[in-house]
């Protein structure tokens, strides 16, 4: 009963969302819906090379970590902020 969408649902579906949203925001919202997905992928990637690095590292060489930027969409200069890693005092 609900596992069959077909073409006339679908567009259905698509006009009540036009008729809700208006569509000058659909573009905006779409384009943030990139850039939070952007964002996402970004630190995702970023979680798993400092995972396989901290885990490959020898213990007897430790260095403070340099500082990482965060930017909000790849090249986009303008909202990128420098992040102070925390420093984990566990490990003594």
């Amino acid at each position: 009963m609900f596992g069959r969408l077909g073409a006339p649902e679908i567009i259905l579906i698509l006009v009540v969302i036009i008729l809700l949203f208006g569509a000058k925001k659909l573009p905006d919202m779409a384009r943030s819906l990139g850039k939070s997905a952007r964002i996402l992928k970004s630190e995702a990637k970023a979680m798993k090379e400092d995972g396989g690095s901290s885990a490959q590292a020898p213990a007897s060489n430790e260095q403070p970590p340099a500082q990482r930027t965060i930017q909000a969409a790849p090249g986009d200069v303008t909202s990128s902020r420098p992040v102070n890693e925390p420093t984990d005092t566990t490990k003594r």
